[in-house]
């Protein structure tokens, strides 16, 4: 009876009939090579900050990954992010990121700078006074998308951070918050009777209360609202 053919055994036959010194120094010049390259890139990304223009090549590029300053700006606001330098970003970039901008560099025969991050305040080396995305300018206001990793935003964040978009929805939070609270003091607490009056000025005292905490608790940690912040570089903002 005949035996299958092991493939990987008669390749590793093959192999051992020659020689593998030479083998092993071009594999080796190759992975410093790459290692170089690999270098040269992050230190790049570690490095970039302010406007930088891209020159692409107009025919290899995937309009699907095309962005106007206008629309970053609208999902920070809306999310409560960060738009900035990637020299500004204090986490790990992944391997895969580095790849597509290799890959980029060589489609486009360009070297790419002026790299920018999209992600909240924690992920970014801030200065005192879950889902980074990582775009090359083009110049004009347009950026182009790279790469995408870690875990996707809360579905709730763009909910939860909705009162702080602008000082607008801030004080319609409050407004909303302070009229709910009226509603829970039981009729005639501060009054014989039940009346308008006793409602009106019960809410006017909880705006007041709400609203004082809430400017409080802002000017104390040196909060500001989505809109003027999602470009800011500084941490308690």
């Amino acid at each position: 009876m005949l035996e299958n053919t092991n493939i990987k055994s008669r390749l590793d036959a093959v192999r051992e009939k020659s020689s593998t010194t030479h083998i092993l120094a071009e594999v080796e010049a190759l992975l410093s090579e790459t290692n170089k390259s690999d270098e040269a890139i992050l230190q790049r990304i570690e490095n970039a900050e302010g406007e930088k223009h891209n020159a692409f090549q107009f025919d290899l590029i995937e309009t699907d990954k095309i962005y106007h300053i206008t629309q970053i700006e609208k999902i920070c606001v809306n999310y409560r992010l960060r738009f900035l330098d990637s020299k500004l970003y204090k986490g790990k970039l992944p391997y895969e990121a580095i790849t597509k901008i290799k890959t980029l560099e060589e489609k486009h025969n360009i070297s790419l700078d002026g790299f920018k991050m999209m992600a909240p305040a924690k992920l970014f080396k801030l200065e005192n006074a879950d889902d980074p995305l990582l775009f090359a300018p083009m110049g004009n206001g347009y950026y182009y998308f790279i790469h995408k990793w870690g875990s996707d935003l809360h579905p709730l964040r763009k909910a939860m951070m909705w009162p702080f978009k602008t000082f607008e929805t801030f004080m319609f939070t409050i407004f909303v918050l302070s009229l709910l609270l009226t509603y829970l003091v039981p009729k005639g607490f501060f009054m014989d009777q039940n009346s308008g009056t006793e409602f009106f000025l019960l809410f006017i005292f909880m705006f007041k209360w709400v609203g004082g905490i809430a400017l409080y608790y802002g000017f104390a940690k040196g909060k500001n609202f989505n809109s003027a912040i999602w470009r800011s570089k500084f941490f308690n903002a």
